[in-house]
């Protein structure tokens, strides 16, 4: 057994460094920290994706809220909010008569 150890570190050089204890003690180390460890290097790759994700939705969010804000902003002018009310709830004054004339291929807009 170990003449062939001997002749496999002769054949290949670089197993004689393998053969340190301290070098092995520092290869079962890394090894323990990239993977089994709770702090491991797999962990850390996994916990930034999902911080990408929650910024990416921080985000959308808050683009949310900035349109959200503007249409509040305009829904506070009574008057957009009666042409908003005719024109999307066909609401009217007690004294109109509404007639609806739709086209085929007309879309409805559902944002203002």
């Amino acid at each position: 057994m170990k003449a062939k150890l001997k002749n496999l570190v002769e054949k290949y050089p670089i197993l004689k460094i393998f053969g340190s204890r301290y070098v092995l003690i520092f290869i079962a180390f890394t090894v323990w920290m990239l993977f089994f460890d709770t702090y491991s290097f797999l962990e850390h790759q996994t916990v930034n994706r999902e911080l990408e994700e929650l910024e990416e939705n921080r985000r959308f969010y808050q683009e949310e809220i900035k349109r959200d804000q503007s249409r509040i902003k305009v829904l506070q002018d009574d008057d957009f909010v009666e042409k908003y009310a005719r024109e999307k709830y066909y609401m009217k004054k007690d004294s109109e008569d509404i007639y609806i004339i739709e086209y085929e291929g007309d879309t409805i807009d559902s944002s203002f």
